[in-house]
């Protein structure tokens, strides 16, 4: 990998059986975590990341599957579960030496987020999550013609083999159509970034489709059962999205109300890669978060 974060130092960190995740740690002070999104590696944070570590420690790693980090294979489903992910994401930051920390996360690395806020509530501190709807959720407001916004959560929910062969076949255009249409500024994601996440998608078919298979299948039960149970985020949450409650029909803040009672819910008039769109905006909704 040739792009970095300036002034980041990284490293591998071993965090489960045969996974390793590769991870840039940047500043000093309060331990905040980022998690990227899809189709994107951890760069996408470096502006965000930059300010933050004026006063606090930032860690952002590669998500198992994705970029440098490692991609095991998943022949039970369960390898990419985001209980799985989030998992990984809690040994992390113990192995950097925080026992509880911030996390903020984008598009898939929100929903790993999530869970980890679920799972881990005696370890999170504060919650931001960027451009989504829990997983449950998110499944239930596609409707009609509109879901076709989300055609490639259905294609890669399909049984292994044929999403691999089919984006297999042309990785750059199936992972450049959403680098293209998500993005309002195109100035924001210069060339060589660019093509730096179509490098490391090329290389992450297989894993990136099972993260989405998970979300169709054994994410799903789980966040079933804590709705079920009536579990919540028990720590400040903030959520930055686009006004996607508007073009689908449903009312997002309220999604969000019942998972998270102590929730910031903001509407966001930039593009989906709003870290490097809008980052002032996105550090000022974090710095605010940390505050609460």
């Amino acid at each position: 990998m040739d792009l970095r974060i300036n002034g980041f130092d990284y490293r591998r960190v071993t965090v489960a059986d045969g996974v390793t995740l590769n991870v840039a740690v940047g500043g000093s002070g309060p331990a905040i975590v980022l998690l990227h999104g899809f189709p994107q590696t951890h760069l996408m944070w470096r502006h965000v990341a930059a300010d933050l570590a004026a006063d606090h420690t930032v860690i952002c790693p590669d998500l198992r599957g994705y970029g440098d980090s490692d991609k095991p294979l998943d022949p039970d489903g369960d390898g990419y579960a985001k209980r799985t992910m989030a998992a990984d994401v809690v040994a992390l930051a113990a192995a950097l030496g925080h026992q509880r920390f911030a996390l903020a996360g984008h598009d898939r690395g929100a929903l790993v987020a999530f869970r980890a806020g679920l799972d881990h509530p005696e370890v999170i501190s504060h919650l931001a999550l960027l451009d989504v709807v829990p997983t449950l959720d998110t499944w239930e407001v596609l409707h009609g013609t509109s879901a076709a916004v989300a055609f490639h959560l259905y294609l890669m929910a399909q049984p292994p083999g044929l999403p691999e062969a089919l984006i297999g076949g042309s990785p750059d255009a199936f992972f450049g159509h959403f680098l293209d249409v998500w993005t309002r500024d195109p100035e924001a994601m210069p060339a060589d970034v660019r093509a730096e996440y179509l490098r490391a998608s090329r290389e992450a078919v297989t894993s990136i489709v099972a993260d989405y298979r998970a979300s169709a299948g054994v994410d799903v039960a789980h966040d079933t059962a804590d709705r079920e149970a009536g579990n919540q985020l028990r720590v400040p949450v903030t959520v930055l999205q686009q006004d996607w409650g508007a073009a689908l029909g449903y009312d997002a803040a309220a999604v969000w109300r019942a998972w998270a009672p102590d929730l910031e819910h903001r509407t966001v008039t930039c593009g989906h890669f709003m870290a490097e769109e809008a980052p002032a905006e996105v550090v000022r909704a974090l710095r605010a978060l940390l505050a609460r």
